[in-house]
């Protein structure tokens, strides 16, 4: 089988789905491997270098989708400007897609059918269960340590004042104040590097253990007033919460809020959208020139006024609602990402090919569309709404 490795196409994305290493394992697996032309230029990864552990450098990526049987990505299809042609156009029946889907998001519900229609077999990274035998694949763990660090340095850099505190001939600055929303891997790596800058920091989420772990980095846990038997579910992750109960949440935080400097949002649940925790109301409340980072928006959005994509400004607060953060760091996060997926790759294949095991935890985890059908939970539920 062929693998194909295309340049990734959103604006300003500068990872890559392997690096020299990774395409130097699949062909010792026994695949072929196609590379674009500087794919991972942005990620300081050279052609010469992919070269050299054995992949064909291909100048047209219409010609390497049309060869490819595996396309492995970063970020989900979208229309290449420069082909003038989205990118599932230059697909075909019967080709693996390995990538970030994100299917129950609703700016991507269009693009999951028109991949179903085209006969993809796409499996999403964002479905990758966290299970012991499954870490070593799990990107989206890897990703979302990558836009902990940097979410918070994005912040820091919107803000028009000092995260720590400062004192001066004149007096003493107050440090800011940083609220994590979901503390899991983003949030915990998020309250590491906000407390590092020397702000005070806070933490929410709706499961004892999340807020515990929080707690020993030394964060100021903020109680949601959620039951934990309405709010954890298997392998431990969040459930999605009655309106009742996010309501409660909601209470709980709307005063905490109005105080904060910093907000940085990364509450999900597993192949759902995710849950609208801070509403416009309390952005309002909010003190000028307060920052809100909303890291979940490629789910949605924990922010009611997160745009999609860019960066706004409502009622004087900056909201940050870039999609693809880790592509910031790409050097350190195409490291990452590309051994995820490579092991994912192995993981899946035998004697060379991939097949799939309809019985496995991971693979029920992470198909999306096979057959010419839409078969992913989370984007079917989310499509009913």
């Amino acid at each position: 089988m062929v693998v194909g490795i295309p340049k990734e196409i959103m604006h300003d994305e500068g990872r890559v789905a392997a690096i020299p290493e990774t395409v130097a394992k699949l062909k010792a697996d026994g695949y072929d491997v196609l590379v674009e032309k500087d794919a991972g230029k942005l990620a300081f990864f050279a052609d010469e270098e992919y070269a050299a552990s054995g992949a064909e450098i291909v100048a047209d990526v219409a010609d390497l989708y049309r060869r490819s049987d595996i396309i492995l990505k970063v970020k989900e299809p979208l229309f290449n400007e420069e082909k003038g042609v989205h990118e599932i156009d230059m697909m075909h029946e019967g080709q693996y897609l390995i990538t970030f889907i994100h299917p129950a998001s609703p700016v991507n519900h269009e693009m999951v059918k028109n991949m179903a229609a085209k006969g993809v077999i796409a499996l999403t990274l964002d479905g990758v269960p966290r299970i012991s035998r499954a870490q070593n694949l799990d990107a989206l763990t890897s990703m979302s340590t990558c836009a902990g660090y940097k979410g918070i340095l994005m912040a820091a850099s919107d803000l028009a004042k000092f995260i720590p505190q400062i004192f001066c001939a004149v007096g003493m600055i107050k440090p800011c104040n940083a609220l994590v929303i979901g503390n899991g891997v983003a949030g915990l790596q998020a309250l590491a590097t906000a407390k590092r800058l020397g702000a005070v920091i806070y933490a929410a989420d709706i499961r004892p253990a999340a807020a515990e772990q929080a707690q020993s980095l030394g964060a100021k846990i903020v109680d949601t007033g959620v039951p934990a038997e309405a709010a954890v579910g298997q392998g431990g992750y969040a459930l999605a919460l009655s309106e009742e109960n996010i309501a409660k949440e909601r209470e709980a935080l709307k005063d905490v809020v109005k105080d904060m400097d910093i907000i940085f949002c990364s509450a999900l649940v597993p192949s759902k959208l995710a849950p609208v925790i801070i509403t416009e109301e309390m952005v309002k409340s909010m003190k000028p020139g307060s920052v809100i980072v909303d890291i979940s928006i490629d789910q949605g959005g924990n922010c009611e006024c997160t745009v999609p994509g860019e960066t706004a400004v409502k009622y004087g607060v900056t909201i940050e609602g870039i999609k693809n953060i880790p592509g910031m760091l790409p050097t350190s996060s195409t490291w990452m990402f590309a051994n995820n997926i490579y092991n994912l790759v192995k993981y899946l294949s035998k004697d060379g090919k991939i097949e799939l095991d309809m019985n496995d935890e991971i693979v029920q985890g992470i198909l999306t569309t096979i057959d010419g059908k839409l078969v992913h939970k989370g984007a079917l539920e989310a499509m009913s709404k």
